[in-house]
């Protein structure tokens, strides 16, 4: 595994690094422009927090080591150590590096030519928990663990350590000299966290010692117990810490899933918790209900009246076996009616702090093989994309600013920021047409197929490989293979008829209704379900077995009529070879079966090219939190089937949704999400590597999981790593997205939605957006004064 895979894989396991939250300044200041979101976070000075206290944040598990340079490290192992371990460089709120003041006085370049050499001068207050000074001797232990020299060392990332040629005390113990053998842009990456030597010093205590504890640290909280049984890990107020002191006594990590976080926030296990849409939803909904439920949302509103009055009529009829299901199940459902109803009551009092991730979703086009090969093809089926309709859709129903991203290496507010999509153009049918067109796609063009296969690309259904147990056709989100619509193949017309919209019946193309009454999306498998008003129609979006099979059976029916009536001297060679073999007389003819007869059909509005239609592979997740990207995809899907595109929409569990579609190539379009970054050019190398082929034939693609690159993005990279002129290096950078952009392997969509709920009276936490928390700033806010003296009087 190279080192630049090894750093960027640690970063997307791992999620965005949380490091404490500082305001700074430098050089470019004005460059990237602002944040398109801002925190929300109830920013509160300290002396307005009260000291004490104990705040429960949910995370989504428990880590599985405390190491963050291991392979296993998630986003748990990166909250962990950026509240107890040195941070030299932290984000603020632009996602931009700053120095921290509380490790660092000063860090700079000190010398250029002949080598590069950055002089640390340490805060003379920093100690480890153990009382020891920090200085050179852990920033030796670390580079010598992290160089990639020492193969006993189990790491997992080493950019950047491996351009170090050696490390050395200054004129004094508060100065560490760092000499670098190659000159490296992103030289603040390095040493954040630091490990205290006792961890980095052997390759046993690396490997073994930092999993599950960490006996010295250096932040302004200390590693407690880490209770897997429990789901919890306790941070507590470092004794030790020289800046601010922590205002919580005690931070409870807690592992729950988001499916589960609106109960636990309910039932008081949590204070503090990233939640979906649904659960945004479901907050909202409590607010404005004031806690009464009418019966409008949740469990009962799935209860038509007909299924209520049957369920009555079973309960008391003359059947008692009937009747004794009946009757239990109607309890059920009155306790779930109940407990909901109490949970909206807890959740009243609970408010939703909104921002954007620094995280990007982008619509990846897979260029290794079949039509999205053709470059045309991809710049095609980008400028047909209307990415502010896309951004809409997902943003604008939260109250967010809905800007389609336009970098693939920055977002908003960050230095290196800058809007390249111009380099491959925005939304434009006519030119979409015409790349198609160019690249030999056209309308109306005949399509072959062997007797026996099924029509269009219904031919891939039996070769899905996400590897989950087959299901019935009306099985619903989160089961894996558990439906699949062909858009631009939905009746014999093969494009001229509309498919359902997602936005529903009468609504224009484009327009979707308002989230349900019970706050979830409105999702596609919704009108898959039968009982609602006595219909029973296939979902508009996911068609279930047996329309499917109507599907095909249309398609087969007039394939064949089609190949009958070809008798114009343009028939096939495969069915001229038939006739000339048929016998005259019947009761001679062979038993050996005749030659498989080739079914002739034309793509109508849809594309072919080569007696082959241009159909794609839309590979989607289908778990329960998804159902934003998949209506986005829905979307997506309506937009190349106005310029003749065909999309076959497949959803796979979510488990196999990256290791067995995106890191193994099996699809043609998916969308999925990348972290943002402060050192793009370090950080985001492998992602648009060109993929090199290896000596088994195989393409090592490192993280470029489109297999789309040129050898001259790779050159603005490798320049941009190791030119030491900030802006210089950021205009490579600029110029490396500008040649992403017109490659269009990938097209980034939006920046991600963070919906935090957050329990009344925290402060200074909340959505971060592109910053991180300042750990030791959260805390209860105080009681105001006058309330105070309002409650005196009573």
């Amino acid at each position: 595994m190279s080192q630049r895979r090894r750093r960027s894989l640690a970063l997307l396991t791992s999620g965005v690094l949380a490091l404490p939250l500082l305001a700074g300044c430098g050089a470019g200041e004005d460059e990237g422009g602002p944040a398109a979101a801002g925190q929300d976070i109830a920013a509160t000075t300290r002396d307005k927090v009260r000291d004490g206290g104990v705040l429960r944040w949910a995370v989504d598990s428990m880590p599985g080591t405390l190491n963050v340079f291991q392979a296993d490290a998630d986003a748990t192992t990166h909250r962990i150590a950026g509240a107890v371990l040195p941070q030299l460089f932290v984000l603020d709120g632009k996602g931009r590096p700053v120095a921290n003041p509380d490790y660092l006085e000063k860090a700079e370049v000190v010398e250029r030519e002949p080598k590069q050499v950055v002089l640390y001068k340490l805060n003379q207050q920093a100690v480890w928990s153990d009382g020891r000074e920090i200085g050179a001797a852990d920033f030796v232990s670390q580079w010598r663990a992290l160089n990639g020299k020492d193969s006993a060392y189990w790491t997992a990332r080493n950019a950047g350590y491996d351009r170090i040629e050696k490390i050395e005390r200054g004129k004094t113990d508060l100065e560490v000299k760092v000499t670098f053998v190659r000159p490296y842009a992103d030289w603040r990456s390095l040493f954040s966290p630091l490990y205290p030597k006792q961890v980095t010093g052997t390759p046993e205590t690396f490997n073994e010692g930092a999993r599950g504890a960490l006996k010295v640290t250096a932040g302004p909280f200390g590693l407690g117990a880490v209770d897997k049984k429990t789901g919890t890990a306790s941070l507590t107020r470092n004794p030790r810490w020289w800046g601010s002191p922590a205002k919580l006594d005690t931070l409870v990590l807690t592992a729950v899933p988001r499916s589960e976080r609106p109960a636990a926030l309910a039932a008081g296990k949590l204070d503090l918790a990233e939640i979906d849409r649904t659960g945004a939803d479901r907050i909202a909904l409590a607010r404005r209900d004031a806690a009464k439920a009418d019966g409008s949302h949740g469990p009962a509103a799935s209860v038509t009246a007909a299924q209520a009055t049957l369920s009555w009529a079973l309960a008391f009829g003359l059947d008692e076996d009937k009747a004794k299901e009946a009757q239990a199940t109607r309890q059920k459902q009155a306790e779930s009616v109940k407990r909901y109803a109490e949970e909206q009551s807890a959740l009243r009092g609970f408010t939703v702090r909104k921002s954007l991730e620094p995280a990007y979703t982008q619509l990846a086009m897979n260029g290794a093989s079949g039509p999205l090969a053709d470059e045309r093809v991809r710049r095609a089926v980008a400028r047909a994309l209307d990415r502010q309709a896309l951004a809409d859709i997902v943003l604008k129903p939260l109250g967010l600013p809905a800007k389609p991203v336009g970098s693939h290496l920055a977002l908003a507010g960050q230095q290196a920021y800058a809007d390249n999509s111009d380099a491959l153009g925005g939304q434009d049918t006519q030119a979409s047409q015409a790349l198609l067109a160019d690249a030999g796609w056209r309308r109306g063009g005949k399509i072959t197929e062997p007797a026996g296969a099924k029509a269009g690309s219904e031919a891939e259904k039996g070769t899905d490989d996400s590897k989950t147990p087959a299901v019935p056709a009306a099985a619903g989100p989160g089961t894996g293979n558990d439906g699949l619509y062909i858009v631009g193949q939905d009746d014999e017309r093969n494009g001229d008829g509309r498919p359902g919209d997602p936005a529903g019946p009468g609504l224009p193309e484009g327009e979707y209704r308002h989230p349900a009454s019970d706050g979830e999306i409105v999702d596609a498998d919704a009108f898959a379900e039968s009982g609602r008003g006595g219909q029973d129609h296939p979902s508009p979006v996911l068609a279930p077995g047996p329309f499917a099979a109507l599907q095909e059976q249309h398609l087969r029916t007039q394939a064949e009529a089609q190949a009958d009536a070809v008798d114009d001297g343009k028939r096939s060679p495969a069915l001229d070879a038939e006739t000339a073999a048929e016998p005259a007389d019947p009761a001679k003819a062979s038993p050996a079966p005749a030659p498989a007869k080739q079914a002739v059909r034309t793509s109508g509005n849809m594309l072919a090219k080569d007696g082959k239609p241009l159909a794609l592979r839309f590979v989607l997740p289908a778990g329960p939190g998804s159902e934003a990207l998949r209506t986005v995809g829905e979307r997506i899907a309506q937009m190349l089937r106005h310029v003749g595109v065909q999309t076959e929409l497949t959803k796979v569990a979510d488990e196999s949704f990256f290791k067995d579609h995106i890191a193994s190539g099996q699809y043609d379009l998916a969308l999925y999400s990348w972290p943002a970054t402060a050192y793009p050019a370090t950080d985001a190398r492998p992602i648009f590597a060109k993929p090199e082929p290896a000596a088994d034939g195989s393409l090592l693609v490192e993280q470029n999981y489109t297999r789309v690159g040129t050898d001259h993005i790779d050159q603005l990279f490798d320049q941009a790593l190791g030119e030491l002129d900030e802006a210089a290096s950021r205009d490579l950078m600029r110029k490396a997205d500008a040649r992403i952009w017109a490659t269009a392997g990938s097209i980034p969509l939006y920046q991600r939605p963070e919906l935090v709920a957050v329990k009344p009276g925290l402060t200074n936490a909340g959505a971060f957006g592109l910053g991180a928390p300042r750990y030791q700033d959260i805390g209860w806010k105080k009681p105001e004064p006058a309330a105070k003296a309002k409650n005196a009087k009573k």
